[in-house]
């Protein structure tokens, strides 16, 4: 069994999908639009054959939550190097995103950090 995609809500189709290709090399696809429903997603595609789709419809709210809450947690990007780690951390840190851990060796004895993407979490790991 393969899963064949994650799919993200957002109220920011565009925001999210610029993230997702700027900082981990995703390819956006063509954008859907469902006119009945007004739901608008488009796929980023990654060189391993993942993808992630990421959808909006107007009738999304805004929530306030904490960063304890039960669904998905965070996506992971395998970078491939500690120096990787460290190079794109920092280069999302001096364009403005919060770290919120790293980079370090965590727990699980990974290496990597954890930054908010514009809509909750992303772990960046070598």
């Amino acid at each position: 069994m393969q899963i064949d995609h994650i799919a993200l809500y957002t109220r920011d189709l565009e925001r999210l999908c610029e993230f997702y290709t700027k900082y981990f090399d995703g390819t956006a696809g063509k954008l859907y639009q469902n006119e009945e429903t007004g739901t608008q997603a488009c796929f980023v595609s990654f060189a391993d054959g993942a993808r992630l789709e990421i959808v909006t419809r107007p009738q999304f709210e805004d929530a306030e939550h904490s960063r304890l809450w039960t669904g998905w947690a965070h996506t992971s990007f395998k970078a491939g190097t500690r120096e990787n780690v460290d190079a794109l951390t920092e280069q999302m840190r001096s364009e403005g995103y919060e770290i919120t851990d790293g980079p370090v060796v965590g727990k699980d004895g990974c290496y990597g950090s954890f930054v908010l993407d514009p809509d909750g979490t992303v772990r960046i790991v070598a």
